[in-house]
């Protein structure tokens, strides 16, 4: 009461005080306006000195995700976007540089090629008409702005892909292969040689008698940086304290559900007297029962054995009608099963029908006229005269039906499953009789049916469940919270690792995020770690409390590197074998002192093997592998000739030319002057290469 009253005392002064923060505020928004980076960027990226404005991107970055569909996330379609436009802005600087530009008439060229199949720009001979093109432009002026404005994407999109086309066939057109090449390429897969060859494997010193050091391995890094680089990388460890129902949730979830079994007694402060509700034993109207009491709606239907939930299948057909089941868990709920109704029913029918829509039906096309009563009234109408003549059914299905999947079948549908069809139209089918006729309203229109078969009949059930959600009550959530802000207060001062043990939380390592990555092994999508990770006032040990969709992730940021080259640790797997054999090749070497292939084949303990029809193009030697050094070597011998020892991929090696087979002269080497590849991805990665580009996308997503 002394805070109350004390607040009351001070209100004109507190009210003061909370307006003056909330003009700060707005004031900080107006000055800030335009930039939603926390440093103050407004463009997402600068490439080559093009900026890309905030605003922009992010609108098309809404449509993009808007077409990717309801299951794409904001870093999908911020990647498409990216892409897109990293692409158009190196592709439109060279472009400017060599003074492309499309012409009209190779617009229209190609808005002919993608608009001739399209039935609204072509004439009666089925060919594309300029003029239908030209009255649709008019058409779409005239009545509807956006889709006058899609068509000018649609012909801008034309354009760019013209100048694409161009600039690609340029460069394609200064990479053309000569008939010199040509010959080349012939000799390659064509001149063969037979050799004899010993090989001394690098398996036959053992790995551990071969040092190399993390001086050895940063220095290959270094001179091969370009192999080695890494985009800004972040380390995190995490605990995660989920919102789960607690045991005393779990067993509070299970008396109350028991509560519902049983009638019970209240008072109703409308008619001053005692009301008896009846529990689910003595239910009479089931279906309104679980409608009210479950947080499943009652599904009126019969099931096959085969159908049922596992927790039931094997107990509740044998119960006696009326009967309860439960309650009983299934995941995370606990349910009351009665089981209401059993009779025998077939597993598969054959049956026809004529289908009448009416307006508003989920059949109905534009066309359809008539009310549902006249609808009826034609049903009602049609079910007479098959009454008097079935014979009629095939041409009656003709002249109403809507159906158009079964009316080139006479209106029938054969052998189908109990759930293939909608429940009225499927209740008439399996609970009638072969040979009834009737007539059936669904969402579709009126059926009129007739049972043309019915096959395999067994035993199915009616049953009427009750499932209620185990949910973690408001002392759980609040011990969740308590327990997760706790944790995080102390892995601010102490040991992370060391704490999660003493508090029994499982600790989980994600290394090597990257800063534009959104997906984290364990708790899926969340940028907001990510992007708390890379924040320049964010360092190695810091700790932060994030909320997920079921509870609670504390994290710490273990390790962070901006650009970089690999440490030694991430790039000894690539290089240790390489360093090794080389040392392997070396020790070798010096292991042999003599120059006769024999000689040497004995002293290291090896046999003289032969390869036959080696070729450059295909430089894998039988016994050996793929040596295209060996092989490379070899061919620059004549036949009798020796190589020296050549430091091949799985050995040394050295090589005897037996025969040199070379293939015949032919007179044109055309065929074999191959077309240059498709290369536009080769120069648009070489162009992302040479380009500077301050990415900024972290800053904002």
């Amino acid at each position: 009461m002394a805070i109350l009253n004390s607040i009351r005392k001070r209100g004109v002064f507190l009210i003061i005080i909370i307006a003056l923060a909330l003009f700060a505020f707005v004031l900080d928004g107006v000055i800030n306006k335009g930039t939603s980076s926390p440093k103050g960027e407004t463009n997402i990226a600068t490439i080559n000195g093009t900026d890309i404005p905030r605003e922009g991107f992010m609108k098309q970055v809404e449509a993009a995700q808007r077409n990717l569909g309801g299951g794409s996330s904001t870093t999908q379609a911020m990647n498409v976007v990216w892409e897109r436009e990293l692409r158009r802005i190196l592709l439109n600087e060279q472009y400017e540089a060599l003074g492309l530009t499309a012409e009209k008439e190779q617009i229209s060229n190609s808005l002919r090629t993608a608009l001739a199949n399209n039935p609204t720009f072509q004439n009666e001979a089925g060919l594309f008409d300029e003029g239908k093109m030209q009255e649709y432009i008019a058409d779409i002026i005239s009545r509807n702005g956006v889709e006058y404005q899609q068509w000018l994407d649609f012909e801008e999109n034309i354009a760019a892909n013209v100048l694409e086309t161009s600039y690609f066939n340029l460069v394609k057109g200064g990479l053309s292969t000569t008939l010199v090449e040509g010959e080349q390429e012939y000799r390659f897969e064509n001149d063969k040689i037979n050799i004899e060859y010993i090989q001394i494997p690098y398996s036959k010193i053992a790995d551990e008698d071969v040092t190399i050091s993390d001086a050895e391995i940063e220095q290959y890094v270094k001179s091969h940086a370009s192999e080695f680089e890494i985009d800004p990388q972040a380390d995190i460890q995490y605990v995660a304290f989920s919102e789960k129902p607690s045991q005393t949730d779990i067993e509070d979830a299970k008396i109350s559900i028991e509560s519902l079994l049983e009638s019970k007694i209240e008072y109703n402060a409308v008619t001053k007297t005692n009301d008896t509700l009846p529990g689910f034993k003595n239910a009479t109207d089931n279906q309104d029962f679980v409608n009210a009491n479950s947080d499943q709606p009652f599904l009126d239907k019969w099931f096959f054995k085969s159908e049922l939930p596992a927790a039931i299948k094997d107990t509740v057909p044998s119960l006696a009608i009326n009967s309860v089941y439960g309650p009983f868990k299934v995941d995370n709920s606990y349910n009351l099963t009665k089981l209401i109704g059993k009779k025998q029913l077939p597993d598969s029918v054959k049956a026809r029908h004529i289908l009448i829509p009416f307006l508003g039906a989920s059949s109905s096309n534009p066309d359809v006229t008539q009310t549902e009563a006249q609808a009826k009234v034609t049903a009602d109408s049609i079910r007479s005269v098959l009454k008097n003549d079935l014979s009629k059914f095939s041409s009656l299905v003709e002249t109403f039906s809507a159906d158009t999947n079964s009316v080139p079948n006479g209106g029938s549908y054969d052998w189908f499953n109990y759930n293939a069809m909608v429940p009225g139209f499927r209740d008439f089918c399996f609970e009638m009789k072969k040979g009834d006729l009737g007539v059936v309203k669904t969402d579709f229109g009126f059926h009129i049916i007739e049972v043309e078969g019915q096959k395999n009949f067994q035993e199915v059930i009616k049953i009427a469940t009750v499932s209620k959600a185990i949910l973690a009550s408001e002392k759980t959530l609040n011990d969740v919270f308590s327990n997760a802000t706790k944790f995080e207060l102390e892995a601010a001062k102490g040991d992370f690792a060391a704490l999660a043990t003493e508090k029994s939380v499982d600790v989980r390592p994600v290394n090597k995020i990257g800063e534009l990555d959104a997906n984290i092994p364990g708790i899926g999508n969340n940028r907001s770690i990510v992007n708390w990770a890379f924040q320049e006032d964010v360092n190695v040990g810091d700790v932060k409390r994030f909320s997920i969709a079921d509870g609670y992730i504390i994290a710490q940021v273990t390790r962070r590197n901006g650009k970089a080259l690999m440490s030694v640790a991430e790039a000894s797997a690539r290089i240790l074998p390489l360093l090794r054999n080389e040392k392997k090749a070396k020790l070798i070497r010096e292991s042999i002192n003599s120059t006769v292939m024999n000689e040497i084949a004995t002293n290291q303990n090896v046999t003289v093997k032969t390869a036959t029809a080696l070729t450059m193009a295909s430089p894998t030697i039988a016994g050996a592998g793929t040596e295209a050094k060996v092989v490379g070597a070899s061919f620059g011998k004549d036949a009798g000739e020796y190589t020296q020892l050549i430091d091949g991929k799985s050995g040394v090696f050295m090589v005897r030319v037996l025969a040199v087979n070379k293939a015949p002269e032919l007179q044109d080497y055309s065929s074999f002057a191959k077309e240059t590849p498709s290369i536009n991805t080769s120069i648009y990665e070489a162009l992302k290469k040479a380009a500077e580009i301050e990415d900024n996308r972290s800053d904002f997503y």
